[in-house]
Order: C-alpha cells, then sequence, then structure tokens
C-alpha cells in the first residue's frame, strides 16, 4: 500500500480545516458553553488567519458561507417557520403597494408562500403560486390559507400551461434560472401579463463577492444562483428580454423592479 506523504497530508488536512472546524464547533455546542465554544473556535480561526494571505482569505471566507448557511437555519426557526428577513427588510410592501384588488397575480418560484399570501391577503389580489419543491407546496397550503390564493407544484421554466395573469411576480427567483432572457421572453410569450415585479441578489452588495470572484471562489450568496447583479447587468439583461424598466430601486444589496414589456 503506498503512503501519501506527510507533506500530502499537512495539506489536505489544511484545506478542509475551515469546514472540520465548524463540524467540530456543531457537535459540541450542546456540550460547551457558548462562551467556551467561541473561545475554541476564535483559536482555530486566528491560526488560520496567520497562514499566508490567500489561504487565510480562502479558508476565512469558506467559514463564512458556511455561518451564513447556518444563519439562515437559524432564521427560519427564530420567526417560527418564516424568515426573519420578512419582517426586518418589509419587502412584501413593495409587492403589496403595487397591486389592486382582484388583479390576477402568477408568483413564479413562491417558495413556502409568505409573499404570496401578502400580496391576496393586504392587496385582495388573486395569487396563484407556483414551485417546484413539493414540500414548499404543502408547507404553503398548510400555513397560508386564503379564498383568493392557490398553490400548485411547477417547474418554472419547463412548464407553460399557467393561463393568461396581469403581473408575474419573481421573488428572489431569477437568480436561480441559466437562461434568463429566454425565460422572460418565452413567460412574457405564454402569459402576455402587463408587468413583472422582480427583486434579485446584488453582486456588489459589499466587496466580498467581488474577492471570492478575484480567488476562484463561488461569489454568490447562494451556490444555486447562476449570477448575481450590478444595476448595469440587470438593465442590460431586461433590455436583452425586451422588458422596459418603469420602477427600480435598491434596498438591502438588492434590487426591486418593476418591468413592462416594450412594443
Amino acid at each position: 500500500m503506498k503512503l501519501r506523504s506527510s507533506r500530502t497530508l499537512r495539506e489536505r488536512f489544511s484545506y478542509r480545516m475551515p469546514r472540520l472546524a465548524l463540524s467540530v464547533a456543531s457537535s459540541s455546542l450542546k456540550l460547551l458553553p457558548n462562551r467556551l465554544l467561541r473561545a475554541g473556535c476564535s483559536l482555530a480561526f486566528d491560526a488560520m488567519a496567520r497562514q499566508s494571505p490567500h489561504a487565510a482569505m480562502r479558508a476565512l471566507l469558506e467559514i463564512e458561507s458556511d455561518l451564513s448557511v447556518r444563519i439562515d437555519h437559524v432564521a427560519l426557526r427564530y420567526d417560527e417557520g418564516v424568515h426573519v428577513k420578512h419582517r426586518l427588510m418589509k419587502y412584501h410592501n413593495f409587492f403589496v403597494e403595487r397591486l389592486r384588488a382582484g388583479e390576477r397575480v402568477l408568483d413564479l418560484g413562491c417558495g413556502y408562500g409568505a409573499v404570496a399570501y401578502s400580496m391576496s391577503s393586504c392587496a385582495g389580489a388573486i395569487v396563484t403560486g407556483v414551485d417546484i419543491n413539493a414540500k414548499n407546496i404543502e408547507m404553503a397550503e398548510r400555513r397560508f390559507q386564503h379564498a383568493n390564493l392557490t398553490f400548485i407544484i411547477g417547474d418554472v421554466v419547463k412548464d407553460s400551461a399557467w393561463g393568461n395573469f396581469e403581473t408575474i411576480v419573481l421573488s428572489n427567483v431569477l437568480e436561480h434560472i441559466e437562461y434568463r432572457v429566454e425565460f422572460l421572453t418565452g413567460t412574457q410569450g405564454r402569459v402576455n401579463p402587463e408587468r413583472w415585479l422582480v427583486r434579485v441578489p446584488m453582486f456588489n452588495r459589499d466587496w466580498r463577492g467581488p474577492l471570492g470572484q478575484e480567488r476562484g471562489m463561488s461569489y454568490c450568496s447562494d451556490d444555486t444562483h447562476f449570477t448575481e447583479y450590478t444595476r448595469e447587468s440587470f438593465e442590460a439583461e431586461m433590455q436583452a428580454a425586451r422588458l422596459a424598466i418603469t420602477h427600480l430601486q435598491v434596498n438591502w444589496g438588492e434590487i426591486w423592479a418593476e418591468l413592462r414589456p416594450r412594443a
């Protein structure tokens, strides 16, 4: 049996160290007081930070990415199943305030239905929420019920038999789609909405995105994102999809926009 050199073992261990540290910290959470746990993590992170700047930055950015995932999980429990960002960012208002009673709305990629419910209960819109994840739809139907609200399982990219709607909502959905221009133009042709209400994350929300890209790492806030936007890239993509931006605002490192099809 061929043995690996001690150098190779050290390199592999060093590369896995960030996730190993978090794994050990997680398994020890129930055994150690928080203060002691934080002290142990701090020692491990200090050791990583003493590596070369390039190695240290990669290790610490990986830790930050892993930690963000765990914070999101706890943020769901914090507000009893709805991510705390819904309440703090108040982004439901952006959609609700732009709808009128009786308006037919198609919420594509509705997740577990929180935004769809706000649009139906607060604006009086007639909302159909669509999501590919059956567990999301099950949760939405169990948690959010309203006479003007319907949830269905469907693939927003491949399926097309939605019918006609006056408004399409994409709340943190577009960035999950690889061929976005084709999706937008195809859906516009099939559904024929009068407008779109869109919310997407920004690439340049802070300096970590460009740094991650520079280091050849995943630079998006979610590994399932195909892109994150600058204002310029968003405007260019909407122009390619023949959608005119009638309103655009930047909040919380995101773009919130209203769009209408070009003549």
